[in-house]
């Protein structure tokens, strides 16, 4: 199973839990994070959610097997509706990351309502350096940041370190033990009472709900049709085999004069 779930002192723990796969967004562990967020709503005993992982990566994004497998388009609306629900959900869920982060995993860690994250973890959105572009988790991810930070790192898709993602607003604190720290969070939260808690995240969600209803349904269109483009094709390709995407440029080619 990709997921364990339990739940402890008023808090359910969704942990990702497959770590040979880089804890890959399967049509399975969608299924199961969603049923499992589910389960932790409907439990009166259950006050917050943690999303966190096992393994060096808490999140890699799409399994592009699996969306093979189910369809493209079948995964753009399971992935759509996982991240609506964690937004939507009447109680707040927080991040726990202790490694790496990117593409979809970014969606899912800015679905969260705070985010604690180590020293080491690190952030990209590489979908442009695969030819596609971050359409999906844009519903999540934009709200969190600037838009000059926004066009800084999802335009390149480069990696970037937790003190560049505290800086900009992704996640909530860069802690030494980011376990420790959404424990914490978690226990505070058991002092408000579940219709406080639940009035709050709407009013602080509302714009985010609205968005996905009003594009979510445009932009899993979007995804599916460039990951379905040759240049997805190719760019998915350079990146099982290691090598350039043939639209490239090198790196290291000469400046022109006209450069100065």
């Amino acid at each position: 199973m990709p997921i364990n779930y339990r739940t402890d002192a008023g808090v359910a723990f969704i942990t990702l839990d497959e770590p040979a796969k880089r804890n890959a967004l399967s049509a399975e562990m969608i299924g199961e994070v969603s049923d499992h967020l589910a389960a932790a709503v409907a439990d009166p005993h259950v006050r917050s959610v943690i999303i966190d992982h096992a393994g060096s990566t808490f999140c890699s994004g799409a399994d592009l097997g699996s969306a093979k497998a189910s369809g493209v388009e079948a995964a753009a609306g399971n992935f759509l509706a996982l991240l609506r629900s964690i937004v939507a959900a009447p109680k707040p869920v927080i991040a726990m990351v202790d490694g790496h982060v990117r593409a979809g995993g970014m969606g899912l860690l800015s679905a969260c309502d705070v985010a604690f994250v180590s020293p080491s973890s690190t952030f990209g959105a590489p979908e442009p350096r695969i030819g596609v572009a971050p359409a999906l988790i844009a519903l999540t991810v934009l709200p969190r940041l600037g838009s000059r930070a926004a066009a800084r790192h999802l335009l390149s898709g480069d990696v970037f370190d937790a003190a560049e993602a505290a800086r900009i607003g992704l996640v909530t604190e860069v802690a030494d033990d980011p376990a420790a720290a959404a424990a914490a969070y978690a226990a505070d939260l058991l002092a408000c009472s579940p219709q406080g808690l639940a009035e709050t995240k709407a009013l602080l969600n509302h714009a985010i709900l609205e968005a996905f209803d009003q594009r979510g349904s445009e932009l899993a269109a979007t995804s599916s049709r460039l990951f379905a483009s040759s240049e997805a094709k190719e760019g998915m390709a350079a990146f099982l085999s290691r090598r350039r995407p043939a639209w490239a440029e090198p790196t290291d080619s000469p400046r022109s004069p006209d450069d100065d």
